[in-house]
């Protein structure tokens, strides 16, 4: 019989590419990360790993493995669903991931809503960028999040993971004057972190439109980069949820580019009652955030 928590770390390396990672994420040793998956290739009776130096690819069969362990996951995730729906009261810890523009107009209200209704249950709130999203959902750092695209910089798939479409905003050019996007092309531009979805989204969108970007400065708070569109150090993409109260001296101007939020969860869950519950709360308040809407479905 072969042991479900060596799938996982079997699962783990194939999204995450080194046994380094994966012990990293699961707060285990290398070591003990290659012991385990030593020993899976053992009871398996097949090669699942190519070593070549310190590096280790899957075989087609381990492939083939990780494909199964998604869907054994997913099984033992609603039979917890099934045991934990049997229950009076919603007790234990939820854990809840968000990004940054997310917290005072979605999440904040949700959050209110669950601990008046479920006084029993323990939340905790994890602020991220949504690129983080899927490694926290897989590692169990997270239970549910809010997971982001633009329309230049889509979601992958993730077998592991189930998604439903929470809010669409639109995205504007923040600048000191109006004009489009292709007047941009000798401008300084502010653009998140490299690795972040801001960042990629300033890339590609500037791509799309002929040019590529002069990224001068970097910054992931939309209220630090609105501050320094007003100070004159570039332009920026922003979107709705961001652009609430802007500098007086900032013309927003809607581009036919949308920043779509989905709620994400760990394939399997959805019917427990703590993920059902969050859901609700969470799609409830977005119906009264301004600025944004539903899309449909």
């Amino acid at each position: 019989m072969l042991d479900v928590r060596k799938l996982r770390l079997l699962l783990e390396l194939a999204h995450r590419g080194t046994i380094a990672a994966v012990a990293e994420a699961l707060t285990y040793t290398p070591s003990a990360v290659s012991q385990q998956l030593s020993a899976l290739e053992r009871e398996a009776g097949v090669q699942l790993l190519e070593r070549t130096g310190r590096r280790v690819t899957l075989t087609p069969a381990a492939r083939g493995l990780v494909e199964h362990t998604e869907s054994i996951l997913a099984i033992l995730h609603e039979a917890s669903a099934d045991l934990a729906s049997t229950a009076t009261a919603l007790t234990g810890t939820l854990r809840i991931g968000v990004f940054p523009t997310a917290v005072p107009t979605i999440l904040t209200p949700a959050v209110v809503a669950l601990s008046s209704e479920h006084p029993g249950l323990d939340l905790m709130v994890t602020e991220l960028d949504p690129a983080s999203v899927p490694d926290a959902l897989r590692d169990e750092s997270l239970d549910i999040a809010l997971l982001q695209e633009y329309d230049y910089v889509p979601i992958t798939s993730d077998p592991g993971l189930e998604t439903e479409p929470l809010l669409q905003e639109t995205v504007h050019l923040a600048a000191l004057t109006a004009g489009p996007l292709t007047d941009r092309r000798d401008s300084s531009w502010i653009a998140g972190t490299p690795g972040t979805l801001c960042h990629a989204l300033t890339i590609r969108a500037c791509e799309a439109a002929g040019f590529t970007p002069r990224i001068r400065h970097h910054a992931d708070d939309f209220g630090a980069v609105l501050a320094l569109v007003a100070a004159g150090q570039g332009v920026a993409f922003i979107p709705d949820l961001a652009a609430v109260a802007p500098p007086t001296t900032v013309v927003l101007t809607p581009l036919p580019i949308h920043r779509k939020t989905h709620l994400a969860y760990r394939r399997g869950t959805a019917t427990h009652p703590a993920i059902t519950a969050a859901r609700t709360a969470l799609q409830t308040a977005t119906t009264l955030t301004p600025r944004a809407r539903t899309p449909q479905r």
